[in-house]
């Protein structure tokens, strides 16, 4: 344990250093959560009274003095407005929409008044310790938005913010800790286009009964001269997969399968992002897919939320087991 941490537990800071840890939204900020002390400015402004202070006693100037009182009264005034913008504001989770390794997620905070009298909440930042501080007015509801970079997937969580203000001076800073408990699902990274999924990993499915009028996706081939354009794979040639035709069955069923046992390569990382991309592009030309992984198994469909229940699958999944 660092020396700082092991000082922090023993002057008993925690709370005032890094808050209470994860509190499911929406939070409150009553008095006890916000903290207030004078900000570099802050600091200076009370070096220039002192010296005022002492220059008048020095020449028995009453003016002098007046100047001081006023200031001083005016910091205190201050003090208390900007400790005053950030009791009893309240703060909740918004939703965190999926996104795929390498593209940061994106976290929305929302932010109204919690009291019997809202006022405006002016000049509020929201930041998190190893980010840009998102300035926001809270006139209602309004909403701050926190990024955080994505590396791998699975669960992302974003664990603690400092929400704060020095309005309307600057002389002092108010602030306080939230962790909402939020987290975002990452996708695994597409893999670059590279072709359609070999024979090995797009597995056909021959359930024994008829074609519904010969319209079951077969698999791709090479185009031949005289193939009907509607069945030339026109998005396969925009990802600069070649010219390619669907083949689609008549007397026996056929579907895209996406095993990642029959997917080459020997890094879980890599087959699982190449059956990313499969997913996509199969989903991007209308064709119904399923998915096979190590304890589990999703019947073939089609559309958003068949294609997102793969991706989420694929984000979850363990190696050497199913989801997490």
């Amino acid at each position: 344990m660092r020396l700082t941490e092991r000082l922090v537990r023993t002057l008993g800071l925690e709370r005032f250093l890094v808050g209470d840890g994860p509190q499911p939204g929406p939070v409150v900020l009553h008095r006890r959560r916000v903290y207030i002390l004078p900000s570099r400015t802050g600091l200076g402004f009370a070096l220039l009274l002192a010296l005022l202070l002492l220059g008048s006693t020095n020449y028995g100037n009453s003016l002098g003095f007046m100047l001081t009182f006023l200031l001083f009264g005016m910091a205190w005034a201050t003090m208390h407005h900007t400790y005053r913008n950030l009791v009893r504001l309240r703060i909740q989770a918004g939703p965190a929409k999926p996104v795929f390794a390498g593209t940061p997620a994106r976290f929305l905070v929302e932010l109204d008044d919690a009291g019997a009298d809202p006022a405006p909440r002016r000049a509020l930042r929201v930041k998190l310790p190893d980010g840009a501080p998102v300035t926001v007015d809270v006139t209602g509801r309004d909403r701050a938005i926190l990024t955080r970079p994505t590396t791998r997937r699975g669960w992302l969580d974003l664990g603690r913010f400092t929400i704060d203000s020095v309005y309307p001076l600057g002389l002092f800073r108010a602030w306080a800790h939230v962790d909402l408990g939020q987290r975002c699902l990452v996708f695994p990274r597409p893999a670059p286009p590279g072709g359609p999924p070999p024979s090995g990993a797009a597995q056909a499915d021959r359930a024994g009964a008829a074609g519904r009028d010969g319209d079951d996706f077969a698999g791709f081939r090479g185009y031949q001269p005289g193939d009907a354009p509607r069945h030339v794979y026109w998005k396969g040639v925009a990802r600069a997969y070649g010219l390619l035709t669907k083949q689609f069955g008549g007397d026996e069923s056929e579907q895209l399968w996406l095993d990642l046992d029959a997917t080459p390569g020997s890094d879980v990382e890599a087959r699982l992002s190449r059956l990313c991309r499969w997913a996509l592009d199969a989903e991007a030309a209308g064709i119904a897919f399923g998915l096979r992984l190590p304890g589990l198994r999703i019947d073939p469909g089609h559309g958003d939320a068949h294609l997102e229940r793969v991706l989420t699958e694929l984000a979850l999944f363990r190696d050497g087991g199913a989801t997490a």
